[in-house]
């Protein structure tokens, strides 16, 4: 059975997957994401609109574009991975962004978590070590800004050791990190403003997601969220 000339699959007469397809399952995804009560629920509706606005099976090989709107983590090449959507959400709402706010990401991967912080912060800095990897997301970042797709705020892509972070943009107000050092790179804390957060998974093979916020007086206060599981963070430090 067909409506308005797509299968009941969700493809085109040409046999790709329509746009209104996946926009379906977008809205399915994050409606799920915002009634299912996890140990960290997702509540923030800035949050939510952003997950319902960009198009994650854009930032996934075609191969993998039929689960884009799974609640699971998909291959991206060079043996990385975009991350699980509620951790995507999860990650982005402990930050507690401000429209006006600069963001530092570590591991920009496939540029889907750089998307999300664009939609909701003011300055996005996104640090890849991978040339590959970071030549594919700022090509698609680039993209989906010139098609109206994402907000037209600062995103600035950058090839990088993510355990030294970047210098240029700081200090930061948030520091979000999508891969597993075995501590807290000094350089990230520093580069972190006085009443600024940071969320980053900690560990080797048993990780911690943690928010830590730095104090007026540059102390630090440390709180674990939930076991997670991301690749570790290679880079200088890490060696």
């Amino acid at each position: 059975m067909k409506e308005d000339g797509i299968g009941g699959n969700g493809r085109s007469s040409e046999g790709e997957f329509t746009e209104e397809w996946f926009v379906r399952e977008r809205e399915k995804l994050v409606d799920e994401l915002a009634a299912t009560i996890h140990e960290a629920p997702i509540t923030d509706p800035r949050v939510l609109e952003a997950l319902r606005k960009v198009p994650r099976h854009e930032f996934v090989p075609r191969a993998y574009q039929e689960q884009s709107y799974e609640n699971s983590p998909l291959p991206i090449g060079d043996g990385q991975t975009i991350s699980q959507p509620y951790i995507v959400a999860l990650m982005t709402q402990l930050l507690g962004l401000e429209p006006d706010e600069r963001v530092l990401e570590i591991g920009t991967g496939s540029g889907y978590q750089a998307a999300i912080l664009g939609e909701l912060a003011g300055e996005v800095y996104t640090v890849e070590i991978r040339p590959e990897l970071l030549d594919s997301a700022r090509k698609k970042l680039e993209e989906l800004r010139a098609r109206g797709v994402l907000r037209p705020s600062k995103l600035v892509a950058i090839a990088g050791d993510g355990w030294k972070g970047y210098e240029p943009g700081a200090p930061y107000d948030a520091i979000i990190v999508t891969a597993a050092p075995n501590h807290v790179p000094q350089a990230l804390i520093e580069q972190l403003r006085p009443g600024g957060r940071m969320v980053i998974p900690v560990g080797d093979f048993f990780q911690e997601l943690q928010l830590i916020r730095k104090r007026p007086d540059g102390t630090l206060s440390e709180e674990t969220i939930v076991p997670v599981r991301f690749v570790p963070l290679v880079g200088g430090e890490g060696e």
